[in-house]
């Protein structure tokens, strides 16, 4: 007998497909709006997988529409339900790439792309990537570097099988392209012009946009009509795909070749629109997702009330026989609670100072002590007449000098006055390096004004706590921080893609300390975490 599917994930999949089918008509909002539905549903039954699916799809509708920033929001919602699937991992990464690359942020955008060719499975697969990065180094001006890319791609067969006839195209017209830049044109009209043959047989009539505008970019200094020609070509083809990027690229060659004051106008006209659409599909996006996340907010709370409805009815029957007693027991259970909540706090404000300086204790012995050692063993077995040896103490001094103000700098007081953002911001950002990217996203919603000091002071120290671990234990390449909030709570949401632990042993890595800090405020911190599968914690306090 045939097992049916759950009504959840049987309405989520419904949702799916319809998103789908909205998506291959352009009908961007509504599939946007049905990806997102179908999101929230597949929660239920907690599918990571359709939940990843669907996020990438709300990502990729974004950046058709030109709203990049929204699109890596989306992209960092995605990161917590990705499990050990490379795929997703992958288009992930060369989402971000292509958010990055849009908005000219080419370094960021060269590393996600590394990321996703680092966990590709197969040649295959890196080829998208490679060539992307090819395009970025073509846009900074390193041809010497796009060209040895596209070429190795070219060299190593992979596009060779027919059904790759368009991605091999893709690569060659991009490698002409890099060569004409390279001040070498022959080889690169060459090139140019068999890509573009390729992609005539292949009827790959949107990808040969992108070759009459490298051939009219080619043509503009030393043949104008032919470049009008190409350029001409790139418009109607583009107009014909509604591609308004192209159209404005083609138009901007048309003009820039002295073609009549028409297309100057066609220009103003078509990119004053455009900037009007994609504000509009960028608030309504954004509206989508706050709508969506108010409804599910107002379902758990209609939820909470009829439990709460259910309780109360419970309760008025056993009202009437209880009566004095139920008062008087529950005022003394109340002067039990105060009591006992003021002495529990007061014990973890206290464990909380206690083990801030075992902590600085410990690093003032594990980081100090021997290098100090060190240094006195050096000034009594080297001559501090010589050079040398006078600038190696120094190169010594200066290492232990260094160590001491992290460790102040990690115990200093903090600023909670009107500048606390940029100061939090501050310091999670200090925590980039060349093998960490932290990536820090809506810290403006929060309204930190309508925070009380000791609370500010908590979410301190517990992320700078988190940041500090993580490079300590996890290593992670990559490290999201997201800030919500409503009219009561604070949300704040972290993952990494470092190493993680086991479950039973996070305690053991120093986070009680920070679970005490949050309830020592009434908050909830929750942790997750397994071996080679990153780490998240979500961090909710009231206001």
């Amino acid at each position: 007998m045939e097992v049916q599917p759950n009504p959840p994930k049987k309405e989520a999949k419904f949702l799916q497909e319809k998103a789908m089918e909205n998506f291959q008509k352009s009908n961007f909002n509504s599939s946007f709006y049905y990806f997102n539905k179908s999101k929230i549903a597949f929660e239920l039954s907690k599918d990571s997988a359709n939940i990843v699916f669907n996020l990438l799809q709300m990502a990729n509708i974004q950046q058709i529409n030109g709203d990049y920033y929204g699109s890596k929001e989306t992209l960092t919602e995605a990161l917590p339900y990705v499990k050990n699937d490379n795929n997703y991992i992958v288009a992930i990464n060369n989402f971000f790439g292509i958010a990055d690359k849009e908005l000219s942020i080419y370094d960021d955008a060269v590393f996600f792309y590394n990321q996703a060719i680092k966990d590709s499975k197969d040649d295959v697969s890196k080829q998208s990537p490679l060539n992307n990065i090819a395009v970025v180094y073509t846009k900074q001006k390193k041809y010497e570097k796009a060209i040895e890319i596209l070429e190795s791609i070219l060299k190593s067969g992979n596009l060779n099988d027919s059904k790759f006839v368009k991605s091999k195209a893709r690569v060659i017209d991009n490698l002409g392209f890099a060569y004409f830049k390279n001040r070498n044109p022959d080889k690169g009209l060459q090139l140019m012009n068999e890509s573009l043959r390729l992609r005539g047989n292949a009827e790959d009539f949107y990808g040969s946009i992108e070759s009459y505008l490298h051939l009219a970019e080619f043509y503009a200094k030393t043949d104008a009509k032919k470049s009008n020609e190409y350029a001409q070509n790139a418009y109607q083809i583009a107009t014909k795909f509604h591609s308004i990027d192209e159209r404005l690229k083609a138009l901007s060659l048309l003009i820039s070749n002295g073609s009549g004051t028409q297309y100057a106008q066609k220009y103003i006209s078509l990119n004053d629109s455009i900037t009007k659409i994609r504000n509009n599909f960028k608030n309504k996006f954004a509206k989508i997702k706050y709508d969506s996340k108010k409804e599910k907010d107002e379902n758990q709370k209609l939820k909470l009330e009829k439990a709460e409805n259910l309780l109360a009815l419970q309760e008025a029957k056993y009202q009437k026989i209880v009566g004095f007693i139920g008062f008087v027991f529950l005022g003394i259970v109340i002067v039990v609670l105060v009591r006992y909540y003021k002495n529990k706090n007061r014990i973890i404000r206290i464990k909380t100072a206690y083990d801030t300086e075992t902590r600085i204790a410990k690093d003032i012995h594990d980081e100090l002590a021997n290098d100090v050692f060190n240094a006195i063993t050096f000034t009594q077995t080297q001559p501090l007449s010589v050079e040398n040896t006078k600038e190696t103490l120094i190169q010594k001094l200066d290492h232990i000098y260094t160590r001491v103000r992290g460790i102040s700098r990690e115990n200093n007081d903090i600023e909670t006055g009107a500048n606390y953002s940029d100061n939090l911001k501050e310091m999670l950002s200090t925590y980039n390096s060349k093998s960490t990217n932290v990536i820090i996203n809506s810290i403006e919603k929060v309204n930190w004004d309508a925070i009380d000091e000791i609370k500010k002071v908590t979410i301190y120290r517990v992320l700078q706590e988190l940041m500090v671990n993580m490079k300590k234990h996890s290593h992670a390449p990559l490290v999201a921080l997201t800030f919500d909030s409503d009219q009561k709570f604070v949300f704040i949401n972290y993952v990494d893609r470092g190493k993680g632990a086991e479950k039973n042993k996070i305690v053991k890595n120093g986070l009680q300390n920070m679970e005490n800090r949050i309830l020592a405020i009434k908050g909830t911190i929750t942790f997750d975490t397994e071996p080679d599968k990153g780490f998240s914690v979500n961090i909710k306090l009231p206001k």
